[in-house]
């Protein structure tokens, strides 16, 4: 696997005369935690696969990333953990590092922003911004904190978003995570110091602007040629055009900070560069660090194409901000040719986080001991390119247990166990001989399908298009699939031995263009296939214009040589299953500090089991015998009916009206994390105003048999709780911030839910009088609260009422 690791490399590739260049970067991952899986899909592996595709191709191409390590988030993040910013840099280098590796990305160098050179490259496109006369000195208004006798930079400051119809109380003082918009610290509804949370006030300092109004003309005339020529996404596009259209405005460079690239000028050396202006200098600084001779690909737009690729928070510092900075310099710098921008790639209910820990992160996805392959083609299948999409455990497991293990693990297998068979019944592992394979008539119009589809797969991946490449790649798996059934050659062995060899010749050539054409994808996947048909991994086709494997893609019977001796087959890929699903859903619910919280709750109960245990052998026995005489059950159906078996998640109401037929029903449409909305009709006309009931937040019992009412079905019940007389009836609320689909859970009730409760056991009237409210307006069972990772469901204000 020595091919795979990030950073390996041989020799220092520089642009050739002659041949297509291509230099490629992504976002640099900010160092001040670990990234999560919305930012591998984001940056590094989406340019990751392209880079691969690209040495498929017999492009000259490299891809330089790195970690951005200047800035307030480094500041506060060393406030946290006390210790300086270059330990906390030194520290996340290396964990990114180490999550690249496993994921298998392949950078020419991974490099970091705090290095000699970056202030070097940095501060020498500063003198010349000033030298042109692009910058300019300006006094602003800052936020200062007198506890902490600091101006606070950006994302020192938090406050409420006062973007209209957001008012997320939340938001950084330089964007708000919630809506995406751009902020000044000063715009933010009552701000407070990040560090000691004081409210701090306005003060005058000297800062250095980049002129961008100035710059427009020559700005626009980059984008409206370079969009079009290097086919910009249009979440680029419109990005872009919104700060445009908004009207550039001088963009402050320059922070009230210590950790950064110092303002090589007199009045300011007291300040360093803002991590927007030097951070996308960073793709320059590590290439540099790559290679001495880095002007030749960066100082050479003739001949070298620069690819780069971002989330979409990103767009406007790489369309706007750093072309104008180099168009600023009036030196001949590469500009950006193609950005490939993607949506956000959400978790389970709600938004991956790394300032919240929410989510799956790159060391959880080496933890879960889900192969490597299964990771990257999950991802690139599920990629954000125009529209936010989704993970979810569910979704992972039918991707893998279908498409992967039943479509394409379950093609090849069949390929490669029937070839190494014995002679009595196989091919004792010799691809054999299939003469006049060009005039069977199935091989001849399976060759010309496959042939189109891998036109079409090198016409996506030009374009980017990676989602599009793979889904090609993996139909090519689904017409083998069909082949092998049409052409039944379980039964041509017995019957033409010779149609059956030109099948199976013809079967393992698909085996092995798979192999390349999934490499960019899953390489570790096309590493295991070349050792099981017993070919090194250097001598993969190339799908280089001049070598010719494009055109003999039609003919696949010819990519293997008879008497080749394959390898021993082995499945490629195992099933996850549902129990397997549910553990993951649970063991990463919540943040990463609700999991440390409660795992250190675990370890403390645990401790003091042990503890009691030790107090000596008779006390233990007492103790077990009372212990289990207390649990032991009252009823046979008291142990058989417990909470744990009710499916009660967080929903949201995403619609809802009035029954067409019944006054007094409602008809709602909840989000309960599954994709779809749930239709639930729900008797609370005359409780609760129909203003009260749009866009909130409810505890939904989401496993009672489907019930019709009134003509309309019912797929789940919204809880309630009512006084004694039923004169009163209150929702029972979660918190406002607990994710949409979780599960509801009661402490000390573990265990899954029942897919539909029985209604002959009468689960549910069970455990139904058991649920109420408490004094304090909390949900509970029994005397366990309603509990989610953010909070306990409460009521408004019926106490001691029955919850159903």
């Amino acid at each position: 696997m020595a091919d795979l690791a990030a950073g390996d490399r041989k020799t220092i590739k520089l642009p050739i005369p002659g041949q297509r260049n291509i230099l490629i970067t992504s976002a640099l991952p900010y160092v001040n935690n670990v990234p999560h899986l919305g930012n591998i899909i984001g940056c590094v592996l989406s340019a990751d696969v392209f880079a691969r595709y690209c040495r498929l191709r017999g492009y000259n191409a490299i891809y330089v990333c790195g970690t951005d390590e200047y800035g307030t988030a480094t500041e506060t993040k060393a406030m946290e953990e006390n210790c300086t910013p270059k330990e906390i840099c030194d520290k996340y280098h290396a964990i990114h590092k180490e999550v690249y590796e496993w994921f298998n990305i392949k950078f020419d160098e991974f490099g970091r922003t705090s290095t000699p050179q970056q202030t070097e490259v940095c501060q020498a496109i500063f003198s010349k911004l000033m030298e042109n006369h692009w910058l300019s000195e300006n006094t602003m208004q800052q936020l200062y904190c007198d506890t902490c006798k600091r101006f606070l930079a950006d994302r020192l400051v938090e406050g409420t978003c006062p973007t209209q119809g957001c008012n997320y109380d939340s938001a950084r003082g330089d964007q708000c995570e919630n809506c995406g918009k751009l902020l000044n610290p000063t715009e933010l509804i009552d701000p407070k110091c990040k560090v000691c949370q004081n409210t701090p006030h306005i003060r005058d300092t000297n800062h250095l602007f980049l002129e961008l109004p100035l710059l427009k003309d020559k700005l626009v005339e980059y984008i409206n040629s370079m969009s079009v020529t290097g086919s910009w996404t249009q979440n680029a596009i419109q990005a872009t055009n919104a700060w445009l259209k908004e009207g550039l405005r001088q963009r402050c460079i320059t922070r009230d900070l210590k950790w950064g690239v110092p303002v090589p000028h007199e009045k300011f050396k007291d300040k360093v560069f803002y991590v927007w202006f030097d951070a996308p200098i960073g793709y320059v600084s590590i290439t540099s660090c790559y290679t001495s001779e880095w002007e030749k690909w960066w100082k050479n737009p003739e001949n070298v194409e620069l690819y780069q690729f971002m989330g979409k928070d990103n767009v406007p510092f790489h369309t706007v901000m750093f072309p104008s900075t180099l168009l600023g310099t009036g030196e001949n710098w590469t500009l950006m040719k193609t950005i490939s921008v993607t949506e956000y790639l959400n978790y389970e209910a709600g938004k991956f986080s790394k300032s919240k820990g929410v989510g799956v992160f790159g060391n959880d996805a080496k933890d879960t001991k889900i192969p490597v392959e299964v990771w990257r083609y999950y991802l690139l299948t599920n990629r954000p390119e125009v529209s936010d999409t989704l993970f979810t455990w569910v979704d992972l497991q039918a991707k893998l247990n279908t498409e992967l293990l039943n479509n394409l693990g379950n093609f090849i297998n069949r390929v490669l166990s029937f070839i190494a068979k014995d002679q009595a019944s196989g091919y004792g592992f010799i691809i054999p001989d299939a003469p006049g394979a060009e005039s069977h008539i199935l091989t001849k119009k399976l060759g010309d399908k496959v042939g189109n589809y891998v036109e079409q797969y090198i016409e996506a991946m030009e374009k980017v298009k990676l989602k599009q490449g793979l889904k090609l790649a993996m139909s090519i798996s689904g017409e083998g699939n069909a082949y092998l059934q049409e052409t039944q050659f379980w039964k041509l062995y017995k019957e033409d031995k010779a149609s059956c060899s030109i099948v199976m010749k013809t079967s393992a050539g698909l085996v092995y263009l798979l192999a390349c054409l999934l490499e960019p994808f899953m390489p570790s996947f096309s590493v295991e296939v070349l050792k099981q048909l017993n070919m090194p991994p250097e001598t993969q086709i190339s799908l280089a214009d001049e070598k010719g494997d494009i055109d003999r893609s039609k003919r696949p019977w010819e990519f293997l040589p008879a008497g080749h001796k394959i390898g021993t087959p082995v499945p490629l890929f195992k099933e996850l299953s549902d129990k397997d699903v549910e553990f993951f859903r649970q063991k990463f619910a919540g943040s990463q500090a609700d999991r440390i919280v409660k795992a250190e709750a675990e370890a403390k109960q645990i401790a003091e089991q042990l503890k009691r245990a030790k107090v000596s052998d008779g006390n233990v026995k007492k103790e077990r015998s009372k212990k289990s005489s207390e649990n032991k059950p009252k009823s046979t159906a008291e142990q058989e009916i417990s909470i744990s078996r009710l499916d009660i998640r967080v929903g949201l109401i995403t619609k809802v009206q009035k029954h067409p037929d019944a006054d007094s029903l409602y008809v709602e449409e909840i989000d309960v994390g599954e994709g779809q909305p749930r239709i639930v009709v729900s008797g609370l006309v005359k409780y609760i105003p129909l203003e009260e009931m749009q866009n909130r937040k409810v505890c939904v019992l989401c496993n009672l048999k489907p019930v019709t009412m009134r003509g309309i079905k019912s797929y789940a019940m919204v809880l309630a709780v009512s006084n004694d007389d039923h004169t009163k009836v209150e929702l029972v609320d979660p918190p406002q911030s607990a994710p949409v689909g979780e599960r509801v859970t009661f402490s000390g009730f573990e265990g899954s839910p029942d897919d539909v409760l029985n209604p002959k056991k009468k689960v549910w009237e069970t455990i139904q009088p058991e649920l109420h409210t408490s004094n304090e307006l909390i949900a509970c069972y029994k005397d366990m609260p309603f509990s989610t990772s953010v909070g306990l469901c409460k009521v408004k204000s019926i106490s001691d009422g029955s919850i159903r």
